[in-house]
């Protein structure tokens, strides 16, 4: 567990003061209902072969199959699951990286609700300025051809907001908020270690002041010591800027220091979704409690004993009756 305080890990005092404030936060949105996201039916098929000249079946992967969950303002919804799970590819349907096969995705911000499964390439691109992401790999979602000063600016160049000199301006305040020199905008990807690159990624996607950000793995490829960095950076840029984040991760460990509700997936479906606190503490679900037999814990005296999901029924694996199960 990660502590605010020193960076490092400590004992669970801290974790659990940071999910009683999870917990109040997540609580106080949902009384407020103010829904950024409703998610409703989300499915995604891939066709790995077509149908045949002579009768033969076409191939199909069923990546999602009718995800549903909500995510209000201002919270932390994490997502977590074994690699294949079809955590990637639900933001990616969710933000219309991919088209979603079926299902709704309700995206709520400025008075406006809009269903971005439905909506036209052309309606999509403004939208864009107020759904961004941040990448697993800060060095591979970077264009070594850039400096650090275009990559930033560039959403703003897209959307023809400002001339050069505002956008320059713009681009040195956000390096500046995100931990980084002024100067810095003049030099290249390779320069920087690899915190510094997530932080570029960072004020790349806030540099249009988005109401919703994705976090796809943001920090499973950094060092520890600065994945905490970059954690608290992130929770005081929500706190500044009002965001609301859909975080994407394996690390149970972040996730239950980091996010205020949780959803696990599974072969594509939500076995069971609630509180940090109520998934990761008191698990319902067995393949929940797979995923938390596989965390090491710091004891050499504890001896670890793995469950294995192969060994789950059909009936146990079927979600949890509930909260978008």
């Amino acid at each position: 567990m990660i502590c605010r305080r020193i960076g490092g890990f400590c004992c669970g005092r801290c974790w659990r003061i940071r999910v009683f404030e999870a917990g109040t936060t997540a609580l106080r949105a949902a009384k407020a209902g103010e829904r950024v996201l409703e998610v409703r039916g989300l499915s995604k098929e891939f066709v790995l072969s077509k149908k045949k000249m002579f009768g033969g079946p076409a191939k199909i992967f069923t990546a999602l199959d009718k995800v549903s969950f909500d995510v209000f303002r201002g919270e932390t919804f994490g997502i977590v699951g074994e690699s294949g799970s079809g955590k990637t590819t639900a933001v990616r349907c969710i933000l219309r990286a991919l088209a979603p096969t079926a299902g709704t995705v309700l995206f709520t911000n400025k008075g406006r609700t809009v269903d971005l499964a439905a909506v036209s390439d052309r309606k999509l691109k403004p939208l864009r300025q107020e759904m961004q992401m941040v990448f697993q790999d800060p060095y591979a979602s970077l264009n070594p051809r850039m400096t650090v000063g275009d990559i930033v600016g560039e959403p703003l160049l897209i959307h023809g907001i400002g001339k050069k000199r505002d956008r320059a301006e713009r681009v040195v305040e956000m390096l500046k908020r995100v931990g980084l020199e002024a100067e810095h905008m003049h030099r290249y990807p390779h320069a920087f270690s690899g915190g510094q690159r997530q932080r570029i990624g960072i004020a790349r996607a806030l540099i249009l002041r988005p109401a919703l950000v994705v976090a796809d793995e943001a920090v499973s490829a950094l060092d520890v010591s600065v994945q905490a960095q970059i954690l608290d950076l992130l929770r005081e840029l929500q706190r500044e800027f009002g965001l609301t984040y859909l975080f994407v991760a394996h690390n149970l460990a972040v996730v239950r220091t980091f996010c205020d509700r949780v959803a696990v997936m599974y072969r594509g479906r939500i076995m069971e979704l609630g509180t940090s606190e109520q998934v990761l503490v008191r698990p319902r679900h067995a393949y929940t409690k797979v995923l938390l037999s596989a965390v090491p814990r710091p004891d050499p005296d504890f001896k670890m004993q793995p469950l294995s999901a192969a060994g789950l029924t059909a009936e146990e694996l079927e979600p949890c009756a509930g909260e978008g199960a």
